[in-house]
């Protein structure tokens, strides 16, 4: 195994670094090498910027288009109205 060493790092950075350890059980060390590991090993699968992201989204609004599911907007206002009813009872004129 190689060593590395980090010099001049902020001290700012360097606090954050041992909340987060803390945070996950690890000693400092060992959250630097998952950090090190979650940035360049997992590198290798593919990863989408916000075009291709945007543009995969317009490609699934093309290919779903006119199916006929209701909006979000309509979807919370009948989430409202039933829990009225269960809130008021059907026969108070909610």
């Amino acid at each position: 195994m190689a060593t590395l060493t980090v010099r001049n790092l902020d001290e700012e950075l360097v606090r954050r670094l041992r909340i987060r350890a803390a945070e996950h059980g690890r000693s400092a060390e060992a959250e630097h090498r998952a950090l090190l590991h979650l940035a360049l090993a997992a590198g290798d699968e593919p990863r989408f910027g916000r075009l291709e992201a945007a543009e995969r989204l317009a490609a699934f609004r093309h290919r779903t288009a006119g199916r006929g599911s209701p909006s979000a907007a309509a979807l919370l206002e009948e989430a409202r109205a039933e829990r009225m009813t269960k809130l008021a009872g059907p026969g108070d004129g909610a």
